[in-house]
């Protein structure tokens, strides 16, 4: 089986690469090979390696910047989107696709289900909505995963930044009315690599079903209650004095004005894939007391 995946340099792309690599042979196409900026391009790239799957971890994820940079933030986000999907539909290729949280407004009360009404507050949102409705449109067989606060031991994202703080302030302020499951890549991309394979068969066996699902950790928590078991974990396995941040006040969104509006309740009903699949998701808690052995082991 040949795998193309696309944004290997980035956080789940590294992850998906190693996940990836016992199913079969491995293209590894990053922003030079596939350009997302250019779809236009992607359809003789396809074309000429003819893969059995294209995984699709690239993504125009600056959420703050999208709102001044809309055009790209859609290039990339759904525009390249839809060329990938129609390309696979031409050579009878599975596509995978990751996508957000960030398609819903946040004011449910429960977790949302993959049916639920879609209505993004932001220029990410609306685009990762867009490249989610041109693959169903374009009648290739897929799996499209909404996922939610994905971090890794590498990259930018929230651990590092609050790992980072924690070291350098004596206290620190997080939002504590925004709700969800932090991800790590690592989860993610394991859970795919399984679903795919579980995919494949179905599809050599002809009852393969394609489909969208909710694929976050188990649990949630505020970006306060994330940041604060972080902190205090780190405190207690890394050297002392690594970490100086004794206290961590709540705040509310509102202290950290931003430039494109977040979803207050990010939290996904994951039951669809559990059904399907049959794969174990771990607790948010497990998930980041793993990287966070494996961080702080590597920063030692």
């Amino acid at each position: 089986m040949k795998i193309a995946l696309t944004g290997v340099r980035g956080q789940l792309g590294w992850e998906l690469a190693r996940s990836l690599a016992p199913l079969g042979e491995l293209l590894l196409w990053d922003r030079v090979m596939a350009d997302l900026t250019r779809p236009a391009t992607l359809d003789a790239l396809v074309d000429h390696h003819k893969p059995d799957v294209i995984v699709n971890a690239a993504a125009y994820t600056a959420v703050d910047k999208a709102e001044d940079d809309a055009v790209t933030a859609r290039l990339v986000n759904a525009d390249s989107v839809d060329v990938l999907a129609r390309a696979a539909r031409r050579h009878s290729t599975m596509l995978v696709h990751y996508s957000t949280d960030y398609v819903f407004d946040g004011a449910s009360s429960t977790p949302y289900r993959e049916d639920a009404p879609t209505a993004p507050l932001n220029v990410y949102g609306q685009t990762k909505r867009a490249g989610e409705l041109a693959i169903a449109a374009s009648g290739c067989d897929h799996l499209v995963f909404r996922t939610s606060w994905v971090y890794a031991t590498r990259g930018a994202n929230f651990m590092l930044t609050m790992l980072r703080l924690a070291a350098k302030l004596d206290a620190l302020k997080v939002v504590d009315d925004q709700t969800g499951a932090p991800t790590p890549a690592r989860v993610l991309s394991n859970l795919s690599a399984h679903a795919l394979a579980q995919a494949m068969r179905e599809r050599a066996e002809g009852r393969f079903e394609s489909g969208l699902f909710h694929l976050t950790t188990e649990g949630t928590t505020s970006w306060h209650g994330y940041a604060s078991a972080m902190i205090e974990y780190a405190r207690n396995v890394a050297p002392a004095g690594r970490v100086r941040a004794g206290h961590i006040e709540a705040v509310p969104s509102s202290a950290y004005p931003t430039r494109a509006a977040r979803p207050r309740n990010s939290a996904l009903d994951n039951s669809k894939f559990d059904r399907r699949f049959t794969l174990v998701r771990p607790h948010w808690w497990d998930a980041l007391a793993q990287l966070l052995d494996e961080r702080l082991e590597y920063d030692a």
